[in-house]
């Protein structure tokens, strides 16, 4: 595998994906029944270890924040951010959170509201409504945003601040160098990250198509038939590739900024329009909620009533973010130069999150003051079908078609950037981590993740998507041993980084050479704060 050549990650992987989307395509229900089988069994066994592991990178990333590190910039010292802060923001949500939330983001709190979290209280009761808020904000909150952090945050150190490729292999490239048996590992961890980024791409885009061809049938009464499937994948392909020769500055950037000016827009509509009081309470409530049981519900099991809840929902989401962590924390990283770590980790663990719980909060928490006071119908719509739920709603507000009209368009808008981001990213990634990978190979990946969404809808439909998702979730178990070790090289690196840093600025300022150990962080990252110092000739060596 170490011989595989410059484009051997792109060969071997495109064929391992044709033979996987082949068996799916030929044995639907069968790929669909051994894969959530083979799920089943990892979340049932490895929950904890997920529960533990997010928690964990939580932990990590607000502690490097907070450390002496946090002030490192992810490239060159005086660099400076490449993206505005909007365009930033706009691109993150764009990537991390897509279509999920749009559909999710009042059918996941309706659904706990039927049936809420754990049988810790009865159904369609205001109890069950505040308890699914809450659970509801801590399945989209900052755990779902760690793995992606961790990621994001060690590829961009590598690509920007070490000018290496921005590859998982790269990363790991000082453990596998000492052991010569452990070198062939490298293009078979790229290899591995491609496939489980494509499986899940392609996955939550058919699924999207899917939802899109639902949100058509409840507007314009179209029919959910692989016909208008096909239409729409044709339709969202074309945009993207138009998108794609666009680059990512313009392309993705400028449908990433109108994703997040629709947003606004629908959430304040629905905000001002619904009932604004009791949605602004339902927030402040949910949010304190979930801050007050952050830590326990980080680590909630059952192993007394042996409730299934979590593992149908949060082990389940928890091993879904490990497994995109590939995919998210690359493009996560490619937007993200010339930021400090602590800017880095609070704008992405706090500020998509808090987005994600104002919207999950105005959308869900007017279904829910809809079913509760005036009996909707909405929980029943949601659990029926969970693609027009939220059109459903619509129908019961002030211009209704308008809305839907808005929304499928915003959810279109979403599904045609995540599948640009997508094949940048894989492109980058079979590209030897190259910041341009060449349009010919984002066209190529464009071309086969629209194939196998449509073999998929056609062999399979939903349970054939399914089962694909669930055979690329089960990456997460290997992935997340090797997220492990990208932290503990990324924690080396960053003391060697300081140490040297330390060193070059006293030698600066001072004709003494001594150890690095001499001065405190700010020192490293803040070199007009140390030039002020008074007795910046008089430091003396402080050992830690």
């Amino acid at each position: 595998m170490a011989r595989l050549g410059k484009q051997g990650v792109f060969i071997v992987s495109a064929v391992l994906i044709a033979a996987i989307v082949a068996i799916g395509a030929i044995f639907p229900n069968r790929f669909g029944d051994l894969a959530n089988t083979a799920l089943g069994a990892t979340t049932h066994y490895f929950g904890w270890f997920y529960l533990i592991s997010v928690f964990g990178f939580v932990i990590f990333l607000v502690v490097l924040a907070f450390s002496k590190y946090g002030k490192i910039r992810l490239g060159p010292q005086d660099s400076k951010p490449t993206y505005g802060f909007f365009s930033w923001v706009s691109m993150l949500l764009a990537a991390g959170f897509g279509v999920g939330l749009v559909f999710y983001g009042m059918a996941e709190p309706m659904t706990h509201y039927l049936n809420p979290p754990f049988g810790d209280v009865q159904g369609a009761t205001p109890e069950a409504a505040r308890y699914a808020i809450q659970y509801s904000f801590f399945n989209w909150g900052i755990h779902q945003w760690a793995a992606f952090s961790v990621v994001g945050l060690i590829i961009a150190y590598y690509q920007f601040r070490k000018g290496q490729a921005g590859m998982v292999s790269n990363v790991l490239s000082s453990v596998t160098a000492k052991r010569p048996k452990l070198r062939r590992l490298g293009p078979v961890l790229d290899i591995f990250a491609v496939v489980a980024t494509v499986m899940g791409v392609a996955t939550s885009i058919g699924l999207a198509v899917l939802q899109i061809n639902g949100g058509l049938h409840s507007v314009f009464g179209v029919e959910e038939n692989m016909t208008w499937q096909f239409i729409i994948m044709g339709a969202m392909f074309v945009c993207y590739m138009i998108s794609a020769t666009s680059g990512l500055d313009k392309g993705i950037k400028n449908l990433s900024n109108l994703n997040l000016i629709i947003c606004f827009a629908l959430m304040f509509y629905i905000l001002f329009t619904g009932p604004t009081v009791k949605i602004l309470e339902t927030i402040t409530l949910g949010i304190g909620d979930y801050l007050q049981n952050f830590i326990g519900m980080s680590l909630r099991m059952s192993p007394y009533n042996g409730s299934d809840w979590a593992a149908g929902w949060t082990i389940f989401y928890w091993a879904w973010v490990i497994a995109w962590s590939p995919f998210v924390g690359t493009f996560v990283a490619r937007i993200s130069r010339g930021r400090t770590i602590k800017q880095y980790v609070f704008g992405v663990l706090i500020v998509p999150p808090l987005l994600a719980c104002l919207w999950i909060g105005v959308f869900g928490g007017a279904a829910i003051q809809m079913e509760l006071h005036s009996d909707a119908g909405l929980a029943q719509a949601t659990a029926d079908n969970i693609t027009s739920a939220l059109f459903r709603m619509f129908d019961l507000m002030p211009f209704s078609n308008v809305l839907s009209v808005v929304a499928l368009c915003l959810i279109f808008i979403f599904l045609v950037t995540s599948a640009d981001s997508a094949t940048y990213i894989v492109s980058q990634m079979t590209d030897n981590g190259s910041l341009n990978p060449p349009l010919l190979k984002r066209v190529i990946w464009g071309v086969l993740i629209a194939a196998i969404c449509l073999t998929l809808l056609s062999a399979g439909g939903e349970s054939g998507l399914k089962g694909l998702q669930s055979a690329a979730v089960l990456s997460a178990l290997p992935f997340t041993f090797i997220l492990y070790g990208m932290i503990s090289v990324m924690i080396k690196e960053l003391r060697a980084d300081r140490k040297a840093m330390l060193t070059a600025l006293y030698r600066r300022h001072s004709e003494t050479p001594v150890g690095a150990d001499a001065f405190e962080a700010e020192e490293l990252v803040d070199e007009d704060r140390y030039r002020r110092a008074p007795d910046v000739k008089n430091r003396r060596i402080n050992p830690r």
